[in-house]
């Protein structure tokens, strides 16, 4: 394991030039002081996860220390936001420290959020507070306990900083890792500049440094296309399937690698409701449950555009056009080992779809119902859940269709039954109410629950002794909270 003045830094997008970004300072933030940091994450980088509790890490993460070989820089870009195009946006209140390369050879950026203001700050004051600060880490860290691809968080720090925002709060920083922050907006960015060369060095780049396989192709930029459209047709599926709603689909915000990116208003469902918004200023629900799969098609389409300069319009096209069989086949893949199924039928997207409608009308409990699901035989199962759904003649006769459907399935033991449905049904998912109960502790300076909550939602799928109050419904306050983009 490493220090932290061990680690090995190679800033190959720093190398780009001053076109792709800016050189900036992180401003320190007062008083720094660790939150909560994730020992996963940590060993990415190889680091000893003891550092955490020095001194010298809130110093280098809260912005008053860098590394000699670290190169700040803020990134720029652009991109379609609620489907308007805004020519210019870029690292606001981020900074790109550097990239770190680990013993197994794998480049880790170093993304700090929240590191003050830089030329693409558009009038913020490029702080962020450490509400949203918390959000983010507990949901980088939840999803990949899940199995979604997503970006990670190494920590969250805290500080006496004051700033405002419907009120006065206290700033933060969070350090995200990903193999790249590279967004669709930073292809949109040199396209409609229309700075050529500038895009074909980006385009490389990427092309070299993420999907240096595609380069045996025919056409190596047509199969690095064809590689993002299923790696987003994929993400969407495993966030349709687990009821994660990002809340701010703009194409700045897709990662050019297809992993969950840049969070803001997110939510996962409680009661499962397809028309869910959880952006409280998303008013028209562009990006709304049922949105995602679509809006992932635009933001695609958006990414063609800006690829025509070296992909054929018909060969974009056809590529597009895989998307939604992809992310059908995903999804409903999901859906069948969430329902316990190991073989496909024809019919499977119609039972799926019954279901759901009738937990749509009934206001039911999206992630307890199926671990519920597997804890018992089908037909116990089904019996017990029968009163959570207003309609029980319709859930009745979805049952019955249920039954016959696992008994052609195969002829296994309640306990393999059990275990296999118990692997890919979470016990413990990040609701609302959960992070904002670890925030409220948090800003009154206890960090003891966000740390506990980080450690639950790392295993959850295991059932875990004395946690029993993070797998209940939540109270009526906690399905009614409204989340901002700056929360």
């Amino acid at each position: 394991m490493k220090a932290l003045d061990e680690l090995t830094f190679d800033n190959r997008f720093a190398r780009l030039g001053d076109a792709f970004s800016t050189h900036v300072l992180p401003e320190p933030l007062d008083e720094p002081r660790l939150v909560v940091a994730s020992k996963a994450a940590m060993a990415l980088l190889d680091l000893d996860p003891a550092v955490a509790e020095t001194p010298v890490f809130a110093e280098l993460f809260g912005g008053h220390k860098l590394w000699a070989e670290a190169e700040p820089r803020a990134m720029v870009y652009s991109g379609h936001q609620f489907g308007g195009y805004t020519p210019q946006l870029g690292d606001g209140r981020g900074l790109l420290l550097g990239e770190v390369y680990n013993e197994a050879g794998e480049h880790w950026d170093l993304h700090l959020k929240g590191a003050g203001m830089t030329p693409y700050s558009r009038m913020g004051d490029g702080r962020a507070v450490l509400r949203s600060s918390i959000r983010e880490f507990l949901a980088s860290e939840a999803l990949h306990a899940l199995g979604i691809p997503t970006s990670r968080a190494l920590c969250v720090i805290g500080s006496s900083t004051p700033v405002w925002r419907e009120k006065q709060e206290r700033g933060a920083m969070v350090l995200r890792l990903a193999h790249s922050h590279i967004r669709f907006g930073h292809f949109e960015y040199f396209y409609y500049t229309k700075k050529p060369e500038q895009q074909a060095e980006l385009a490389e780049h990427v092309l070299n440094l993420h999907y240096p396989e595609c380069r045996e192709q025919p056409e190596p930029y047509l199969a690095m296309f064809r590689e993002i459209v299923e790696r987003n047709a994929e993400m969407i599926a495993k966030w349709q399937a687990y009821g994660f709603c990002h809340g701010v689909m703009n194409t700045d915000n897709m990662s050019i690698l297809g992993i969950t990116f840049d969070f803001g208003p997110f939510a996962f469902l409680d009661d499962f409701d397809a028309h869910f918004i959880c952006n409280h200023s998303d008013h028209e629900g562009r990006y709304s449950f049922s949105n995602q799969v679509p809006i992932g098609q635009w933001n695609l389409s958006a990414l063609a555009q800006a690829l025509t300069p070296f992909i054929s319009v018909d060969a974009l096209k056809e590529v597009l056009g895989l998307y939604l069989p992809l992310y059908q086949a995903h999804y409903l893949d999901l859906m069948r080992r969430r329902l316990g199924l190991t073989t496909a039928e024809e019919d499977d997207q119609t039972l799926v779809e019954g279901l759901l409608k009738l937990m749509q009308n009934s206001g039911v409990d999206y992630t307890l119902f199926f671990r519920r699901l597997g804890d018992e035989s089908a037909t116990l199962a089904v019996a017990r859940l029968r009163d959570d759904f207003v309609d029980m003649a319709g859930f009745d006769a979805w049952a019955e269709r249920y039954k016959a459907r696992v008994a052609r399935d195969g002829d296994y033991t309640q306990e393999q039954r059990r275990e296999r449905m118990h692997a890919v049904n979470p016990l413990y998912i990040l609701r609302n109410y959960l992070a904002q109960n670890a925030i409220a502790a948090a800003e009154a300076g206890d960090y003891s629950e966000i740390r506990r909550l980080h450690e639950v939602l790392s295993k959850p799928f295991e059932e875990q002794a004395g946690m029993e109050q993070y797998a209940q419904r939540p109270p009526d306050w906690g399905k009614h909270l409204e989340i901002s983009c700056s929360s």
